[in-house]
């Protein structure tokens, strides 16, 4: 069975997004975006609507912010992630985002074709928080390979 990666990170606004304080941020969005949905090993991310500054909608906060996407592979993930424009927008995180001191970002593998909800998203989420990295929830520094991960659809469902 073929897998992609899927991937999941929240991170905490430190203001709401239509705030002064976020709007290097929101304009970021639209240039990072498109170089996502571009980028060699893409395919597929959670949108919020049909203008490029619409966030994801969600019940799991006021001011938590989700970015949600599916790889074919790891390194094509690696590379948007660490080696395109979208680094330059990382490296500035802190002017937007607080810091926390529990995981924010989330991997686990998925059969081709699938489309993940964000309750499966949140789901991973929590298992990493739970039980740290593990074939059905890890991250880019603990990583397991398709091959070592088992999908598991109805674990990933588990909402606090």
């Amino acid at each position: 069975m073929v897998m992609h990666l899927a991937q999941l990170n929240v991170a905490h606004m430190r203001a709401p997004v239509d705030s002064p304080e976020l709007a290097d941020f929101v304009a970021a969005l639209d240039p990072i975006n498109r170089i996502s949905d571009e980028a060699p090993g893409f395919v597929w991310r959670l949108k919020g609507g049909e203008s490029p500054q619409d966030v994801v909608k969600h019940d799991y906060g006021d001011h938590l912010l989700i970015n949600f996407s599916v790889w074919e592979t790891r390194d094509s993930l690696w590379d948007f992630v660490y080696r395109s424009a979208h680094l330059g927008v990382l490296q500035r995180r802190r002017e937007w985002f607080l810091r926390v001191a529990e995981p924010y970002s989330v991997m686990w593998w998925i059969p081709r074709g699938h489309v993940p909800s964000l309750d499966e998203g949140m789901g991973r989420l929590e298992l990493l928080k739970a039980h740290g990295p593990t074939p059905e929830a890890f991250t880019f520094k603990q990583f397991y390979d398709s091959s070592e991960a088992a999908w598991r659809p109805a674990a990933a469902e588990v909402r606090k």
